[in-house]
């Protein structure tokens, strides 16, 4: 690597190595050959029959409260254009997925942080906010390695949302995109596991198998479904049948399973350096969450140090997302570390080059 070369620490995407090309080559081949007069035409806005079954049977729900889309964002998005209204209002951790926060915005929706302190959410905030009188529609969350955090929510914090969620009657929303890569440890139930009648699930295959395929899945109650189907269907039809059905096909010859334990070897490793690097560099200097899996890291940094400007970035050969995106308000003292699509010597001199810009 030379010392000019670019480093970046921006969007969180898996590294071309990951993607499974041979295979997808032969699904897309089999179900073209297989279905493909179905594939090619129009078809029902809920999505592919098949891969619904599929996901009815993975998380015991009907078919009817399914709806699989060009990505669990696009689905959100009409989620949010159906049931919101201005005068409503959503609860987010803070910090938060910046392109989640932005479709929120945009609705014109009342919107209120939730804070994450060392990755756990700020209960007697969420509490005080509730007991003031404050009633969210919705309560969005990741709590399996948080984007931008990499926190995991712990299962007490899980329990007790779900009964403030009963008491105070909002719905949560439940983004697993990272669920499954888990390097370290063991899984804890989904808050839809826990509550499914109080939980819309959303997750997608873009980290598991490929972002490019654009199928994602929204999971939601008999109340909702209906109109997000509706909508779906008056705006774009349906969504393309011939990638969920490549996906699906994946899965059904038991290479989703086979896939996932690559990512893990592959991923493993570079989030182990990235953390050992990180406690060589930043240990005294700032905090972070130590995240057993998923896509990020998130740096909180002390007091008296900010962000590097963009000119400064670039002198040290560096990019990195804009922190104030994945907050309601400030963000002036965090930095988003996605470690995924970064090779270990990657990071290891990026961590080294950001450390420098921030305290020389």
């Amino acid at each position: 690597m030379t010392d000019n070369h670019l480093i970046a620490f921006t969007r969180g995407v898996p590294p071309v190595e990951s993607f499974p090309i041979k295979r997808l080559e032969e699904c897309a081949q089999a179900v073209l050959e297989r279905d493909g007069n179905r594939l090619l035409q129009y078809g029902k806005a809920a999505g592919y029959e098949p891969l619904r079954e599929r996901l009815t049977a993975q998380y015991s729900v009907s078919k009817g409260q399914i709806i699989v889309g060009s990505g669990s964002l696009q689905l959100l998005d009409t989620l949010v254009r159906v049931s919101l209204q201005p005068q409503d209002y959503v609860f987010l951790e803070q910090p938060t997925y910046d392109r989640v926060l932005t479709i929120f915005r945009r609705s014109g929706t009342q919107l209120e942080g939730i804070n994450l302190h060392n990755g756990l959410l700020d209960m007697t905030q969420l509490e005080e906010k509730l007991r003031s009188g404050l009633r969210p529609r919705y309560f969005y969350l990741i709590p399996d390695f948080q984007n931008p955090s990499g926190a995991v929510m712990p299962l007490a914090a899980r329990r007790k949302l779900i009964e403030l969620s009963k008491t105070y009657g909002f719905y949560l929303i439940e983004d697993g995109p990272y669920r499954d890569l888990r390097y370290h440890g063991q899984a804890l139930p989904s808050l839809f596991e826990l509550a499914p009648e109080r939980v819309i699930y959303m997750s997608s295959y873009s980290k598991l198998i490929s972002p490019g395929l654009r199928v994602g899945f929204m999971l939601l109650p008999p109340e909702l479904v209906e109109s997000v189907r509706k909508f779906a269907e008056d705006t774009y039809i349906n969504a393309s049948y011939l990638n969920q059905a490549i996906a699906y096909e994946f899965i059904q010859r038991g290479w989703l399973a086979e896939n996932l334990e690559q990512l893990k070897a592959l991923y493993r490793p570079r989030l182990d350096t990235l953390l050992q690097t990180l406690e060589a560099e930043f240990f005294g200097r700032a905090d972070w969450v130590k995240p057993a899996g998923g896509f990020f890291v998130g740096l909180n940094l002390g007091a008296g140090y900010c962000v590097p400007n963009p000119s400064a970035l670039q002198a040290a050969g560096l990019a990195l997302s804009d922190s104030r995106g994945f907050f309601i308000q400030g963000g002036e003292q965090f930095i988003r570390l996605p470690f995924c699509a970064l090779t270990p010597e990657q990071l290891q001199e990026g961590v080294r080059r950001l450390s420098r810009a921030i305290f020389s």
